[in-house]
This record gives C-alpha cells, structure tokens and sequence, in this order.
C-alpha cells in the first residue's frame, strides 16, 4: 500500500512557474514508478509526464515538453514537477499516481493521490 500527497498547486499568471510535489509513504515507493496525470473541468484524465523507478526513464506528454520537468528524490520519498511557462490550457487538477512500470493509461495506475489544482490566468 503507497499513501500519495500532492502540493504546490496554485494560482499563477500565463508564463509563470509552479512546482509540485507528490510526498509517499511506504518503504517500496523506490520501486515504483510515478507518474503524473491532469483532469480538467468536464474533461478525461491525461497523462502529463512520468519517470522511472530509478529516476533514468521518463516520458512526457507532447503537450507539456520543453516546459515541465518530472524528477524523484527516492531518500525523500517525493516526485516533483517542475512546471515552467504555463499557459492557461494548463489549468486542472493534478493528480499523482504509481505502479509498477509507467505507462500513460490512467486505469493502469492502483494509487492516486487526491489531488491539486492549478489555475492558469490569461
């Protein structure tokens, strides 16, 4: 069983900068890959970006890359993302999630944290 926190979520201004945290409890969670998802209002959850349980793999949506960064520190037991020139199509909640081996089907993922939003203003 992994517990999932998110943090960071906020307001900002289009190209402005936000970075979020997803902190995990249990002793496995360096094994596990995470991954980051986004639902906005009255739409699907998509993948935003993941890494590996190493922190050596990621795979980020096409979307978001040049712009966010996924990262791990694995003695902290906490995955971050970096989120640079946000634009307003951004704005949704932000949900991390693991399992295994990543991939970017939501369905895939047993453990979800609750959630942080963040709002983009144009």
């Amino acid at each position: 069983q992994v517990q999932l926190v998110e943090s960071g979520g906020g307001l900002v201004q289009a190209g402005g900068s936000l970075r979020l945290s997803c902190a995990a409890s249990g002793r496995t969670f360096s094994s596990y890959a995470v991954a980051w998802f986004r639902q906005a209002a009255g739409k699907e959850r998509d993948f935003v970006a993941a890494i590996s349980w190493s922190g050596i793999g990621s795979s980020y949506a096409d979307s978001v890359k040049g712009r966010f960064t996924i990262s791990r520190d694995n003695a902290k037991n906490t995955v971050y993302l970096q989120m640079n020139s946000l634009e307003p199509e951004d704005t949704a909640v932000y949900y991390c999630a693991v399992r295994t081996n990543y991939n970017n089907s939501p369905a895939d993922y047993p453990y979800w944290g609750q959630g942080t939003q963040v709002t983009v203003s144009s």
